[in-house]
């Protein structure tokens, strides 16, 4: 198992690992920027993400770094799935464009634990989440099952089934 980092807040490296280790599956973290050599070179065979939210039409918003892994996977021709309980899913919300996105105080990217480590002065911008469009997801893994495309009628269907 592999799982990202997860800058700026080492969430994939303090948590994911953690949680993976606790349940006895062997994990190495990379940086977030290594992910694609490592789809090219053939040793990522499936993607799992979680979400913060899902839109009706399976666009996902997620901890910032998701929607480049699901560019880079479909490049790759890596499955790449999104694990999220329904309560997650917002019938109200018709499409990704429509979650607001939090930005985050830009000290979280230009310091380390209250230390700073890019030059004075120096901008930065901190998005805590990015939005990956459904076509770029192959599947949303729920306690009611995986849902695949077309997402508008799939996840409608997961509701009316409840």
């Amino acid at each position: 198992m592999i799982a990202d980092e997860t800058r700026p807040w080492l969430q994939g490296l303090r948590l994911t690992a953690f949680e993976l280790m606790e349940d006895g599956i062997p994990v190495t973290v990379i940086a977030d920027s290594a992910a694609g050599s490592l789809m090219r070179q053939g040793k990522v065979d499936l993607v799992i993400t979680g979400a913060d939210r899902i839109a009706a039409n399976g666009d996902v918003a997620n901890k910032i770094g998701t929607y480049p892994v699901a560019v880079l996977a479909k490049e790759n021709k890596i499955p790449f799935y999104v694990a999220a309980p329904l309560s997650t899913i917002d019938l109200r919300i018709k499409s990704g464009d429509r979650i607001p996105v939090e930005e985050r105080d830009p000290s979280e990217v230009s310091h380390f634990q209250n230390v700073r480590v890019g030059p004075r002065g120096v901008k930065a911008y901190n998005p805590a989440f990015d939005v990956t469009p459904g076509r770029y997801v192959t599947g949303i893994i729920t306690e009611k099952g995986i849902v695949k495309p077309p997402y508008s009628k799939a996840i409608k269907k997961l509701f009316w089934n409840r």
